[in-house]
C-alpha cells in the first residue's frame, strides 16, 4: 500500500471556493475513480492557504492505473480547469507506510 500526498498552495482567500467546489463537484467525480481517500484538509497554522489531501493506493501501478482514468474523464478535465484558477503551486509526495501504520500492507 502507498499513500499519496498532495498539496496545493492557493490564492489567498480562496480556500473556501475552492472547498465549496470541489465538495459540489470534484468529489462525486474523484472518490469513485481513485477509491481509498485518507483525508482532505485545510491549513489553520503554519503554511496558510493550502488544501492537503491524501489517497491510498495498492501499489504504484494502482495509482496510476487510476489517475490516468482520471485524467481521461471529461467532467473531470472541466471541473479541473474550472479550479486552476485558484492553485499557485502544487506538490505530490508518495508517502510509504511504516509496518505498524494502519495503511501498511499486512503480512503474508
Amino acid at each position: 500500500m502507498i499513500v499519496e500526498q498532495r498539496t496545493y498552495n492557493l490564492h489567498v482567500a480562496t480556500t473556501g471556493e475552492y472547498l465549496k467546489r470541489y465538495q459540489e463537484e470534484g468529489l462525486a467525480i474523484q472518490r469513485p475513480i481513485l477509491g481509498t481517500m485518507v483525508g482532505y484538509f485545510s491549513t489553520e497554522i503554519g503554511p496558510l492557504n493550502q488544501i492537503v489531501h491524501m489517497w491510498a493506493y495498492e501499489d504504484m501501478g494502482d495509482r496510476e492505473q487510476r489517475r490516468a482514468t482520471l485524467k481521461s474523464d471529461p467532467r473531470w478535465v472541466k471541473y479541473s480547469a474550472s479550479v486552476r484558477q485558484y492553485i499557485i503551486s502544487q506538490e505530490n509526495k508518495i508517502l510509504i507506510p511504516a509496518a505498524f501504520s494502519p495503511y501498511a500492507t499486512p503480512a503474508p
